[in-house]
């Protein structure tokens, strides 16, 4: 059965229609839009690539009152397999410039990491070589404050501007953003924009080599030749999630098509074909043995988008 099956949607999708220039497609399976390759439809699914589109948006979904939600590449996402009932939106080209002056880096939300690791190792600046392999873009990254090698890119930032839910621009200096483990306190203020980080000059032979050996890591160390949403889990305090779950006995465990990877315990990797339930439950069932047999509830790193059973939040760890 089709997601969109109501007057309201469709309603939305030829208001829209009307004055979009870029994409927007109704019913659209997110399974194309995720890393793990899975996932059921969005009612609506668009490229906004103006100012002007992101107020449409806000103005259409505010006045339907419609779940609104904001992608980026689905690095770190799990979508159900009955999908979203509202409207996702990922930002286009247009959000994506990069601007080199001096040491200063101004990039646009939807540059990609790669792209932006690129450009900046070209320019003779190295603070992001941590970051190559990384996938997604500059907005999940300052949203998540991802990182690697004991470095993280909310180190770097200098000043983000957002787009608030009341259609308004907001630019917030360093001073004003707290950045934590996999965390920022940018989450729920309004679509991320833009940042202005500042990097530290470098030799570039110097820097493609840290490149090339971070990349090495990666790829000695994580399932990169199948699809994943990356770590699953956080850290927990001095300890790596990864070891836990391979000393609970959770390597090579699967449901359906998914399975923890023997390479990497902290992923879980789509065989082919796997469903976001099977996903799921996995987590589920890795999370459960890590909690009972290493007495540590380790609390996942992505997020979840639509219905899923047996919530999570159901799960508790030690009364302290």
């Amino acid at each position: 059965m089709p997601l969109v099956d109501n007057d309201i949607f469709r309603s939305i999708y030829e208001d829209l229609k009307r004055d979009f220039k870029s994409d927007i497609y109704l019913n659209e399976p997110m399974a194309r839009h995720t890393t793990f390759r899975v996932g059921g439809p969005a009612a609506i699914f668009l490229i906004a690539n103006s100012l002007e589109e992101l107020r449409k948006i806000i103005s259409l979904t505010k006045k339907a009152q419609t779940p609104f939600l904001v992608v980026g590449r689905g690095s770190n996402l799990l979508i159900s397999d009955q999908g979203f009932m509202g409207i996702i939106a990922r930002l286009g080209p247009y959000f994506g410039k990069i601007v080199m002056d001096d040491c200063h880096v101004q990039a646009g939300a939807s540059a990609t990491l790669p792209a932006l690791v690129q450009a900046t190792y070209r320019g003779g600046l190295k603070s992001l070589a941590f970051a190559v392999g990384i996938p997604g873009t500059l907005g999940g990254a300052l949203a998540l404050n991802a990182g690697a090698y004991g470095e993280c890119i909310g180190d770097l930032v200098q000043r983000v501007t957002l787009y608030s839910h009341d259609a308004e621009l907001v630019s917030l200096d360093r001073s004003e953003i707290h950045f934590d483990y996999r965390s920022s306190s940018l989450n729920g203020k309004g679509i991320i924009l833009e940042a202005i980080l500042r990097l530290e000059r470098g030799d570039t032979t110097r820097i493609k080599i840290q490149m090339e050996r971070y990349f090495k890591a990666r790829k000695d160390s994580q399932p990169l030749n199948f699809p994943s949403a990356g770590s699953i889990f956080k850290n927990p305090p001095k300890l790596l999630a990864g070891r836990l779950i391979e000393q609970a006995g959770c390597k090579g465990w699967r449901e359906g098509n998914a399975m923890v990877s023997d390479k990497h315990a902290n992923f879980i990797v789509n065989l082919g074909n796997a469903r976001a339930s099977d996903i799921y439950r996995l987590i589920q069932n890795v999370r459960n043995r890590v909690l009972e047999e290493k007495k540590v509830l380790l609390e996942p790193e992505i997020n979840f988008v639509g219905d899923f059973e047996d919530p999570m939040s159901n799960v508790h760890g030690p009364e302290s």
